[in-house]
């Protein structure tokens, strides 16, 4: 009764999900209800403007709104140059038995860049990557690049539904490329027809082939305002978004700002910025009375009994972060002037955030989920456009604030939201914390396998369960 008096009060809030209301389903209780829960006007995020472009803010004049055709290309000169800094590059050997404990093992590094320097055919990758179509327009003063995949063939009686998908650091655009044709042609994998998506991939500002801005202060609150502006320009008034890692927290952002574009919300990565003492209760009971606190026992076998052990472990793996978050710009010169040490660093975070098993492993177990041919083509996209120092900003935009004091932190998330909660993730959020902040969670999936980058790693299951949201949302 009250999941129906809820689902009645969303479809006032937005009408254009559900134009007609039962009043005779409901009862004279639940439509007094009904009203007066609807007569409370929920609190959005302002959509505001902003500038990042070089300079000041050239005289209020229309933006250029066109959007351009983009090739990847890359010269001769810029593989010589790479080849050359590859073949002077020096190794300290690693302390013996430390696999990967302390990082990346340089003995397997050497080997990596032999790879790189030898076998590895970026022109052969550059082909994989123009595969898809590949845009730029600029919004608030910088270029934004994205892909755009539409669907060959769309089933009679049916449309595609556009869904916007955010990548997070060290990640890009090129995480989704084996999840796209799963959602825009689910014929052609052998996958029933009855949803099919219009995909919209763009590079978060700063990162690949997306401009760098050049004000401070770009946070994901203006990723998700130059993205809600994307979209737009592109015609679309509805549409999904899909995030992991920062992706989520900027997704999760355009949730809060324009909630009636956004028909529904799917995260494979769930920023909760405080808990509050109901979290302090759960972790001190739930080890023992679960159902308690409102943890199951999935929740329970993923947060115990080794909870003093998965504190360290977060611990171990968000050294970056620190680092990131105050002083970028200084380690981050010396990954932009080193491609092993730029290799190094972002295919450690393929290791760890993958298995923290693979820490045990001489070769960071990176083989066994992925090829070196694209763990490679992700470094590459940071090498070939400078971007790693700007990629690295965002975390101080965004970490070095008080996150409960952060717009955001004030606002609860009340469209459709599907929530995947992978077991190698980096921490586990249960649906008895999430929906502390996402007010209605239509799917919650505890994936059987899987980590940090979900769509890399695991994209039939995570596009299943995109479809799952989907469907509910639209009642299929």
């Amino acid at each position: 009764m009250w999941q129906q008096i809820l689902q009645s009060v969303r479809s006032l809030e937005y009408p254009r999900r559900n134009a007609v209301l039962a009043p005779a389903a409901l009862g004279a209780g639940g439509l007094l209800v009904c009203w007066l829960l609807s007569r409370r006007k929920i609190k959005t995020l302002a959509m505001g403007d902003g500038w990042w472009g070089s300079g000041e803010r050239p005289p209020r004049e229309k933006e250029d709104e066109t959007i351009q055709c983009f090739q990847i290309e890359t010269s001769d000169r810029e593989i010589q140059e790479l080849h050359q800094r590859l073949d002077q590059a020096r190794y300290i050997p690693p302390l013996e038995g430390a696999a990967f404990q302390y990082g990346f093992n340089s003995t397997y590094l050497q080997r990596v860049v032999a790879y790189w320097r030898n076998q590895f055919d970026w022109r052969k990758q550059l082909e994989i990557l123009n595969q898809y179509p590949h845009f730029k327009t600029t919004i608030e003063g910088i270029e934004v690049h994205f892909v755009h995949v539409k669907p060959s063939r769309v089933p009679k009686g049916q449309a595609a539904r556009p869904l916007l998908m955010v990548h997070g650091w060290p990640g890009s655009f090129y995480e989704f490329y084996k999840i796209i044709p799963l959602l825009t042609d689910p014929a052609g994998q052998g996958l029933n027809e009855d949803v099919v998506f219009e995909v919209i991939c763009p590079s978060i500002p700063g990162y690949g082939f997306s401009e760098a801005p050049h004000q401070q202060g770009f946070d994901t609150l203006a990723a998700a305002r130059i993205f809600h502006k994307l979209m737009q320009r592109l015609g679309f008034q509805e549409f999904y978004v899909q995030g992991g890692d920062w992706g989520s927290r900027i997704t999760t952002n355009m949730a809060q700002m324009l909630p009636k574009s956004v028909k529904g919300l799917h995260l494979n990565f769930i920023f909760i910025t405080s808990g509050g003492l109901g979290m302090l209760v759960s972790l001190l009971l739930g080890a023992y009375v679960p159902w308690l606190v409102g943890l199951t026992r999935e929740d329970s076998r993923r947060l115990f009994p080794y909870f003093e052990k998965n504190v360290y472990d977060l611990l171990r793996e968000t050294g970056y972060l620190h680092i990131q978050a105050t002083k970028p710009d200084t380690a981050g010169c010396a990954l932009n002037d080193s491609p092993v040490g730029l290799a190094a660093y972002i295919l450690e975070k393929f290791s760890t955030w993958t298995d923290k098993s693979f820490r045990n492993m001489d070769n960071g177990g990176l083989e066994r989920k992925f090829s070196l041919d694209d763990l490679l083509t992700h470094v590459m996209i940071y090498w070939v456009t400078s971007s790693i120092v700007s990629s690295m900003r965002f975390y101080k935009e965004n970490v070095s604030k008080n996150p409960n004091a952060a717009p955001d932190a004030r606002v609860g998330v009340y469209v459709p939201t599907g929530l995947a909660a992978f077991p190698q993730e980096l921490a586990h959020t249960p649906r008895s914390w999430a929906k502390k902040k996402f007010k209605n969670i239509v799917t919650y999936s505890y994936m059987p396998r899987g980590g940090h980058f979900a769509a890399f790693e695991e994209p039939e299951l995570l596009a299943q369960d995109i479809r799952q949201l989907v469907k509910k949302v639209e009642h299929l």
